[in-house]
């Protein structure tokens, strides 16, 4: 079978590296070439480059280039750890564990405390929340895919064909490649997307600008560490925004530094990031820069947290993060080509899922895959390589959808929380957060169902039934 993923980001490089692993070795039709995957990418992917040095192209929220923060649940990291537990280590060691989440007032005072830990599993410890840049968990999983298999070139087009091959048409004018299976995951503003729904000059379903805008970056602890409780991520809420924030990554000299299950000592870097309303998406051409940093400066002016205030004085903004997300679309796949992670579901940060979500997505989809191609005999005719990936996709489908619009309709709830608001509503917001935050089990419950779910175990439930 011949397999092109379009996007080198997070999902495409977890797609890559899940399909090898338990693609069958033995292919589907006799004579067939055994199992190629290719992946197309339209910035450089040189492990060495830094966020910074791709900053002068074109990008958005959703590739592979933003060097922001992010969580990866423990879901997520046991998606990692089944497809390689060496990898698990390296992404943990590159980032930091965390096993609370506190939610404060801008004064600085706590108003819950949720567990940011999986339900322990028999025999087992449980598996805490990672923080990490985007780019260190990228680079991390990017490490595993051969130079040779990523190809550096912008796809301007992809035509699901029902009989045939898919065709991959590339910008630049060279020729085209064909493909029996397509997987787009370029993201929230990507092209393969189009090959889903033909036929239409404008996107049917384009992204959804949330109104609202998030920045962010890294400083040093230096002076506020004693303010900041080891293994927690911090989110402040008030009523002119949001800001968040957690320690970037373990002491070098902490033995457990590449754990999931252990926090250890911090180090010297904290991850920060800012939230707040915009009803116009900001145009990265015309941005100043600058005048986002004095806007910062004044929307948190007032507030108590000493950890934002030593922030505010040290910080520099590079960029800017809009919020988008993807309209529900009516199907992920066609004849072959199939959306997974943001370019299926654009989930609001809010979510603290989105990474989370598109590796569940990956692992899903090459379980299902490998499990059809096992299951089909080459001389039926109904065992081709384009109906058994169908079978696979349209079963993916159906797994994922449910699970991904319940994470969606709730963080969407959450997300109002950062918008601006009345001083009315924000004292009630607060005293609302207050009562549920009396009763622990309650607030952390739905964190800690949505951290314990097994995507593995659910391919191996919904194929049984």
């Amino acid at each position: 079978m011949k397999i092109v993923i379009i996007g080198a980001g997070i999902s495409g490089c977890t797609a890559y590296l899940l399909l090898k692993k338990h693609l069958p070795s033995q292919p589907l039709e006799v004579g067939q070439d055994s199992h190629s995957i290719t992946i197309y990418e339209a910035h450089d992917t040189n492990k060495d480059t830094t966020p910074s040095d791709r900053r002068g192209g074109s990008t958005h929220s959703s590739t592979l280039v933003v060097g922001g923060g992010l969580g990866i649940g423990p879901n997520g990291l046991n998606v990692i750890q089944r497809l390689d537990e060496t990898l698990l280590h390296n992404i943990v060691r590159g980032g930091y564990a965390v096993s609370t989440s506190n939610l404060k007032t801008k004064n600085g005072t706590l108003l819950m405390q949720m567990s940011a830990t999986e339900d322990a599993a028999p025999g087992r410890p449980a598996m805490h929340m990672v923080g990490s840049s985007r780019h260190s968990l990228w680079r991390c999983i990017q490490q595993r895919v051969p130079d040779r298999d990523i190809v550096t070139t912008r796809v301007s087009k992809v035509v699901a064909n029902r009989h045939g091959r898919n065709e991959v048409h590339f910008a630049d004018g060279s020729d085209s490649v064909e493909a029996d299976l397509v997987i787009g995951a370029d993201g929230v503003k990507g092209i393969v997307k189009r090959a889903i729904f033909p036929g239409e000059e404008e996107d049917p379903y384009p992204p959804q600008y949330e109104g609202l805008v998030g920045i962010g970056g890294f400083v040093s602890t230096d002076g506020i560490q004693d303010h900041i409780q080891p293994g927690s991520m911090n989110f402040i809420l008030g009523g002119n925004g949001f800001f968040g924030y957690f320690f970037s990554e373990s002491a070098p000299s902490a033995p457990e530094r590449d754990s999931p299950y252990h926090i250890s000592p911090p180090g010297n870097t904290l991850t920060w990031w800012s939230t707040y309303s915009a009803s116009e998406c900001p145009d990265p051409t015309t941005l100043d820069i600058a005048d986002v940093a004095r806007q910062l400066q004044t929307r948190h002016a007032q507030w108590k947290d000493p950890v934002i205030q030593r922030i505010l004085g040290s910080c520099q903004v590079q960029d800017v993060y809009p919020t988008w997300t993807s309209p529900a679309l009516p199907t992920w796949e066609r004849d072959g080509v199939v959306l997974v992670g943001d370019a299926a579901h654009a989930l609001p940060p809010t979510s603290g899922q989105g990474s989370s979500q598109a590796l569940e997505d990956v692992e899903a989809f090459a379980l299902l895959l490998s499990h059809f191609l096992r299951e089909q005999k080459p001389a039926n005719e109904a065992g081709s390589v384009k109906h058994v990936i169908s079978m696979a996709a349209r079963k993916y489908m159906e797994l994922r959808r449910p699970r991904v619009e319940e994470i969606l309709a709730d963080a969407r709830k959450r997300q109002n929380k950062k918008r601006d608001m009345t001083v009315v509503e924000e004292v009630v917001m607060y005293c609302a957060m207050w009562i549920i935050g009396c009763f622990p089990g309650f607030a952390s419950g739905p964190l800690k169902k949505l951290f314990s779910f097994n995507m593995a175990e659910e391919v191996e439930r919904a194929l049984g039934q």
